[in-house]
């Protein structure tokens, strides 16, 4: 019997990659929103919620995995739960964010000085993540445009954040002006697709500026890093409440990731 010399199914297997981001990024965001609420010490009982809910999110997907090819039907019905329950968080989670300033004012500065109010729209994102690796094939040019959108809104998102973020500190350091530029560029890159019929040498130019992304929130990181060390303060968690928030930056090769994965979705149908 001849060998089967064709790649693992899992290196094959688009779905899953996708969920296993999904359940990494809930993770991720519990640890991300519990830092992000502890700075103000939970002054509403609300704030605990998103905590509670991505550590579930996070628990209940990773313990359905093994029931997608088992049990589809489960499979389906607790992500789509899970899904549709991220997006009514998440829109919630940006009014009360907006409530915290914005709509008593209505101006600029005080959006700016808000509470961020895209965050909760993260939960939104990997709530209509979970929908869509349900509803369309995943070998479907449909699936690999719904995966790049929701890439390219991160993007957008990114830049929202970058710039409204290091215009409290009026830009203080000139190099708070790359993730501006670089998520500006990211948009840029991955809208083209949506415009216009694109090529796989377009994908793999999209690739290097992904690439470019994934350097621009490692060195995001190092810096926040760096200045949360010399940021006053008694302890080392005292100061990353108070300084720049570490975990922002990383956010940058998290969607390259995402990203990377609609790319190559998208590589097959293309002439």
């Amino acid at each position: 019997m001849a060998a089967d010399l064709r790649p693992p199914r899992w290196t094959r297997d688009q779905q899953l990659w996708v969920e296993v981001f999904a359940a990494a990024n809930f993770a991720g965001l519990g640890f991300d929103v519990l830092l992000a609420h502890a700075e103000n010490q939970f002054r509403r009982e609300s704030e605990f919620l998103p905590v509670y809910f991505s550590l579930a999110a996070a628990v209940l997907l990773a313990a359905i995995l093994p029931l997608r090819r088992r049990s589809p039907a489960v499979w389906r019905d607790v992500g789509y739960l899970v899904g549709w329950s991220a997006v009514v968080l998440g829109g919630a989670g940006v009014l009360l964010h907006l409530d915290s300033r914005f709509f008593y004012e209505r101006t600029i500065r005080s959006l700016t000085y808000a509470a961020p109010f895209a965050a909760p729209l993260a939960f939104t994102g990997l709530g209509l993540l979970l929908v869509v690796n349900r509803f369309v094939a995943a070998e479907t040019l449909e699936w690999a445009q719904w995966v790049l959108l929701l890439a390219l809104g991160g993007f957008v998102g990114n830049f929202v954040f970058s710039l409204t973020d290091h215009a409290q500190n009026a830009f203080f350091n000139p190099l708070e002006w790359v993730p501006v530029v670089s998520s500006a560029c990211a948009t840029g890159a991955l809208i083209v697709p949506f415009l216009m019929r694109v090529t796989r040498p377009y994908l793999r130019l999209c690739a290097w500026v992904l690439g470019a992304q994934a350097l621009v929130g490692l060195l995001g990181f190092a810096l926040h890093v760096q200045s949360d060390v010399h940021e006053p303060g008694a302890t080392l968690l005292e100061r990353v409440l108070n300084g720049a928030p570490p975990m922002a930056p990383l956010l940058f090769p998290n969607l390259v990731i995402l990203a990377l994965i609609g790319l190559w979705a998208l590589a097959p149908h293309l002439e």
